[in-house]
């Protein structure tokens, strides 16, 4: 099993210094470059204090020049924000500057409210179709001129400037639905998925999408990547700080993906915990099985569960709110405790 990092630059509240959480954020990428990790991701959100992430292509380009080997995945730009020669381009240039250590990836977004500011009329649940018409686009155009036609972008001859250092750049798709897993597979994309609190069964569920896909597909050559929030903890205190951060930022996602709640100058309000259901439930038995916590022999149980249903990659997801100290000691950690299980 190969291991990711995923980690956004994160404020709870504004008494948080933006520099310190700057340097945080490349604090945490470096360890990950030093430990042998694959890649690490950038995700793509906006006008959220939670999620800083307005370009993730400004991200990556930054941590490129700070780190040695680890590669540089953008998960996930939401397509129907970019139009597709500028895409191509950002990713591009990223690859460029990186020395070829380019992943993208491409999705439809999570929170409607980013929608009615980015894309005013468009639902979330329809934003599939401009990812699907975006990814082999991009493709064309890092090949040479294409002139286009689409049902969400039209232009005449035009190509990617620079081209990606890369002959064949990795691409990934986000998915959780039978319709995105045939696309990928049909389309020869790398898998990222994430099952947010649910258990262990939704990721069976989702590698069982992912077999049908490919049976219908006669073959596939991808990576499949699952990411989780994970703390990994040898105290008690390191534990109820975990469990507090976690319930803590799900309050606000549950805002953002309910639309519940206001978000006044980019901080969601909290909706009420027991208000929370479905995709995003809080109860602190559930989510010390459910997500990637415990110690490190725990860890490493619920690891080898996941490589053994066929999950290639484990997106360690570091976001969660929690203060920066425990952050780097459940990440070093990990480091020191869990990833030479799998060695």
């Amino acid at each position: 099993m190969k291991f990711h990092i995923a980690i956004n630059l994160e404020r709870m509240d504004d008494k948080v210094d933006m520099a310190s959480v700057r340097d945080h954020t490349l604090e945490m990428i470096q360890m990950a470059d030093r430990a042998g990790f694959e890649i690490a991701w950038a995700a793509e959100h906006h006008a959220l204090e939670m999620t800083i992430a307005p370009n993730p292509f400004q991200l990556l380009t930054w941590w490129a020049d700070h780190t040695e080997n680890i590669r540089l995945g953008c998960g996930v730009a939401n397509a129907a924000y970019w139009h597709p020669i500028n895409i191509a381009g950002e990713a591009a240039m990223l690859d460029l500057l990186s020395g070829g250590r380019l992943e993208l990836g491409l999705g439809s977004g999570a929170y409607q409210r980013e929608f009615d500011r980015m894309k005013p009329g468009l639902q979330q649940s329809d934003s599939w179709k401009y990812m699907q018409e975006m990814l082999p686009l991009v493709k064309e155009l890092w090949k040479g001129d294409v002139e286009h036609n689409g049902e969400y972008w039209q232009f005449p001859k035009s190509t990617s400037c620079p081209k990606p250092l890369q002959s064949d750049v990795p691409m990934w798709v986000a998915a959780r639905s039978p319709i995105t897993f045939d696309y990928a597979v049909a389309n020869q994309c790398n898998i990222m998925c994430w099952p947010l609190t649910l258990p262990f069964s939704e990721a069976e569920k989702y590698r069982g999408q992912l077999d049908e896909a490919i049976a219908k597909a006669n073959g596939w050559d991808g990576s499949f990547a699952l990411m989780r929030h994970t703390s990994v903890y040898e105290s008690e205190a390191d534990r109820a700080a975990s469990m507090h951060a976690i319930r803590n930022v799900l309050g606000k996602f549950g805002n953002l993906m309910m639309k519940k709640g206001d978000v006044v100058n980019g901080y969601p309000d909290n909706v009420p915990l027991e208000e929370l259901d479905g995709n995003v439930r809080v109860e602190p038995g559930m989510l010390e099985e459910n997500l990637m916590f415990g110690d490190p022999g725990t860890a490493i149980a619920k690891l080898k569960q996941y490589e053994d249903i066929g999950v290639d990659a484990f997106i360690y997801y570091a976001s969660m709110g929690l203060s920066q100290d425990v952050q780097k000691r459940s990440l070093q950690t990990f480091i020191d405790k869990v990833m030479p299980a799998f060695s």
